[in-house]
């Protein structure tokens, strides 16, 4: 079977015997190929030019068309100039003339833990044992140690509740308080306090405010039941 030999190009030079001629595309080929890659994948040179800006390449306008600058500060007020400390309140100031009987101001309830009880005993150095004692309480008849007294009564303070915002302008003291302690607390109930104002009692230039305070647990139960009085002055 004979073979078909391959003729010598003219244009390039190359005889089939040559080591160059052994490549199966000759020169010319070899540049005409490049040259059809090249412009396969140029872009006209207008081609960045029409290609439309996304929102993050854009730059800012205002309305008359010109641009803006982001970080310009010169449409923020200044606040700082106008701000009064003295106006910044967490609720509308209150006389003692704007309070009413039967008002309630209520706290967040609490969960009480070990922790409170043992941060309570510290502070107050109470260190009696029925209070951190497991086999004590039980031995005396209490299913766990018994959370402070005056721990529960500390659950009613005022500043537990919005009633102190309100009259934070006119207020004079904190006279008196008593209470009753009528259901053990341990650790674990969460307490739910309020105040409710049970009267209103002008004293000249000066007004006392008497509340009932209360604390009940998370089964309903009444466990706290007292009183305070505050002293307010009667104008701001």
């Amino acid at each position: 079977m004979n073979i078909p030999t391959q003729m010598n190009d003219p244009e390039s030079g190359i005889s089939p015997d040559s080591d160059e001629g052994s490549s199966c595309l000759s020169r010319r080929e070899m540049i005409l190929g490049g040259a059809a890659v090249v412009a396969a994948i140029s872009l006209p040179k207008n081609s960045l030019a029409s290609t439309p800006l996304s929102t993050t390449d854009q730059p800012w306008k205002n309305n008359n068309g010109k641009d803006d600058n982001v970080n310009s500060t010169t449409d923020i007020p200044e606040t700082s100039q106008t701000f009064d400390p003295s106006n910044f309140t967490v609720v509308p100031a209150r006389t003692f003339e704007d309070l009413r009987v039967g008002e309630i101001f209520r706290a967040p309830s609490r969960t009480l833990t070990d922790a409170h009880a043992s941060a309570f005993q510290a502070v107050s150095a109470d260190n009696h044992p029925i209070h951190y004692d497991v086999e004590y309480a039980r031995r005396h008849g209490h299913t766990a140690p018994v959370v402070h007294g005056l721990q529960v009564l500390a659950f009613t303070a005022p500043g537990a509740t919005l009633f102190p915002q309100y009259i934070g302008d006119v207020f004079i003291a904190f006279t008196e308080a008593s209470c009753k302690f009528l259901k053990e607390v341990h650790a674990g109930d969460t307490l739910y306090s309020a105040l409710e104002i049970v009267a209103l009692t002008p004293q000249g230039d000066s007004g006392q405010v008497t509340t009932r305070a209360t604390v009940h647990n998370q089964r309903g139960e009444l466990v706290l039941s007292g009183e305070h009085k505050y002293l307010l002055r009667r104008h701001a």
